[in-house]
């Protein structure tokens, strides 16, 4: 695990390695055990390493035995033994023990049918010394990041923004698309960036670039529904349990001490187990605790983690005061985040860096096993739309009344704001962006600068993100289910929730792993019968059942919560003066994207009871954060800000 960063300015134009020093020195949290760097004319890349496997053998940039082909690699090979079997047997030594090692002679042996044989994640960069080529490839699910900018001729790239925007001569100005993105979804939509001149590598392709002409990039894997074996439901529950031990032993690969996060939720839960039946440790667990809250889930970790004999360490937060840091936790992201797990994600990795240096995570489990309640609400949307259309008339006279102060008033006024869209929507790709939204049509209306709306609101958003994230073909045959699964696998998960997760956990210089996201284990899921993993109203039916004998009886009866902060509360307080302090003194409010009247307005009404706009207003005050940090002032003043306020 690392951070990894490069420019391959062509031309012969040459890269100094003090340049590429620059780069790595803005991710050092990445990795703060090694470093390196390679440079070769108009071409050099380097890495800040975080020493998991082969820790004295593993010093990137690493070298082919000819010396042709040099390789910088962030992220973690969990197969890599078997592939380095497989690469003796056909005469190929080798003098580490290193996954990295193993990747390059796959390369080598293999070229680009050696992306569909890794199981891991990561960002790679290989330089050909011979044809003066770069290849960068990034796993198939977008766990580990790649950001790229071609400017001057040239391409640079890097694991973290911040790592590009030190290079010389380059631009890097706001994309207002991108700021659309935010204020619709708390996060931006990828493969954009917060920069026009920035996209990332999309999940699962290659991009190779010479000497002259352009850069080409294709993808290796896609995700794709499709039938699976005849298997009774019995077959199906222990070929699950099975898969899930065997992902999760493969996880474990390391040759420090590995952790797992514990929220006491049935993913990871699932993880936590499996890793306890195979350790001869007792597994460390981190947990947070919001002591007296109804979002608290440290009492079920705890049940979870007693059962499992686990060393059990929580962190106990007062979901206020976190508001204290939100400033040091936007600072750990490149581009604006308003992901509502963030806050806690950023505790928990620090807590769990302070023991581990590698902790296992349940991500992924409710996007290829129909965990979210958002899905079945799309199913039901789906199979109930011509009902929907046929009071729509009566939902719109119910919204069109004013809102009140009666908070039951506000929420029917939502749900039939709720109904009458679902009525509109052609199919659940449309539903999923409708359903991940944290700002309606008109609340944007409201609060954009009149131009700025124009500029970025068709007469058909909706639609529109459909046609530009999925073709015709992404959902031929698909039901309703799997074209909300398709959307949270390709589109939620790289954007949001793994964005969130890796800039979290390497703010503290912790290696988070996703066992449920491994493509194989992702490509299988794809084959299992709908109804195994949405059962009536009971989402992730198999995972459930498989995990079962695992856990204490009555575990997996817990509520679903996920990870929450209460937001409501928070814009009812005092908070509510920090955040609306941040927009005014952090230059946000000048921007020219929101009206300054309309964010007082959003401040007061919330603040008085008249309506909710907890998950817009966090959004405010983090987008002012991130405007603080990276917008005003020299890098210096940017860096005490992160540390100190917004």
């Amino acid at each position: 695990m690392c951070g990894i960063a490069g420019w391959y300015r062509r031309g012969g134009r040459p890269v100094a390695e003090p340049v590429l020093v620059s780069q790595c020195d803005q991710i050092v949290h990445r990795g703060p055990d090694d470093s390196g760097y390679f440079t070769d004319g108009d071409f050099g890349f380097g890495m800040r390493r975080l020493s998991i496997i082969d820790i004295p053998g593993g010093h990137q940039p690493m070298s082919s035995p000819d010396g042709r082909y040099t390789i910088v690699f962030n992220g973690e090979i969990y197969n890599h033994l078997a592939l380095r079997g497989e690469l003796e047997a056909s005469g190929v030594s080798f003098s580490t023990h290193s996954d990295t090692e193993t990747l390059l002679a796959g390369f080598v042996r293999w070229g680009d049918e050696v992306w569909l044989k890794l199981e891991g994640m990561y960002g790679v960069a290989i330089w050909d010394r011979s044809t003066r080529t770069l290849t960068l490839a990034r796993d198939p699910l977008g766990i580990k990041p790649l950001y790229i900018t071609q400017q001057q001729g040239g391409i640079a790239f890097a694991s973290e923004l911040r790592a590009l925007r030190v290079l010389p001569g380059l631009a890097f100005d706001i994309d207002e698309r991108a700021v659309h993105d935010f204020f619709s979804f708390g996060h931006v939509l990828t493969p954009r960036s917060i920069f026009s001149q920035v996209r990332s590598l999309e999940p699962g392709h290659l991009l190779r670039i010479g000497p002259a002409g352009e850069a080409t990039s294709w993808p290796f894997w896609k995700p794709r529904f499709r039938a699976g074996e005849t298997l009774s439901e019995q077959e199906w529950i222990e070929e699950t349990r099975r898969r899930v031990q065997s992902s999760v032993e493969k996880h474990m690969l390391a040759d420090v001490t590995v952790g797992v996060f514990l929220s006491g939720g049935v993913d990871s839960s699932a993880v936590a187990a499996a890793m306890s039946r195979v350790s001869t440790q007792p597994v460390k667990a981190f947990t947070v605790a919001f002591p007296g809250s109804a979002i608290d889930e440290a009492p079920a970790a705890a049940r979870i983690a007693d059962h499992l004999g686990c060393e059990h360490i929580v962190l106990a937060l007062d979901p206020v005061a976190t508001g204290d840091l939100l400033p040091a936790v936007q600072a750990a992201f490149d581009e604006p985040c308003a992901a509502s797990s963030a806050v806690p994600h950023w505790h928990l990795s620090r807590l769990a860096g302070q023991h581990v240096k590698v902790a296992l995570c349940g991500e992924g489990g409710d996007e290829v096993f129909a965990g979210y309640k958002r899905q079945r609400n799309a199913l039901a949307a789906a199979r109930w739309a011509p009902w929907l259309r046929a009071i729509g008339p009566v939902a719109n006279v119910i919204e069109s009344l004013p809102e009140s102060r009666w908070h039951k008033w506000n929420y029917l006024r939502q749900n039939a704001r709720r109904f009458r869209h679902a009525a509109q929507l052609r199919n659940s790709f449309q539903r999923f962006f409708a359903g991940t939204q944290i700002s309606s049509r008109a609340v944007r209306a409201r609060l954009y600068e009149p131009a700025f709306f124009a500029r970025q609101e068709g007469p058909a958003p909706l639609a529109a993100l459909e046609r530009e994230y999925f073709d015709p073909a992404d959902a031929a045959g698909l039901d309703a289910l799997q074209e909300f699964m398709l959307a949270d696998l390709t589109v939620h998960m790289p954007s949001s929730l793994l964005h969130r997760l890796d800039r979290a956990s390497m703010a503290h210089s912790l290696e988070a792993r996703v066992p449920f996201l491994s493509h194989d284990f992702v490509d299988w899921t794809m084959t299992v019968p709908t109804d195994m993993k949405l059962r009536g109203r009971t989402g992730k039916y198999v995972l459930r059942k498989a995990v079962e004998p695992w856990l204490p009886p009555g575990a997996l009866m817990k509520r679903k919560l996920g990870f929450q902060l209460p937001f409501a509360d928070w814009f009812r307080s005092d908070f509510s003066d920090f955040a609306q302090e941040a927009w005014e003194e952090s230059g946000a409010a000048e921007s020219g994207y929101l009206q300054r009247r309309v964010v007082d307005e959003l401040f007061a009404e919330h603040r008085f009871g008249f309506a909710n706009h907890a998950r817009l207003l966090y959004a405010i005050a983090m987008f002012s954060c991130w405007w603080q940090q990276n917008m005003r002032g020299s890098g210096a003043a940017r860096s005490e800000a992160a540390t100190s306020s917004c």
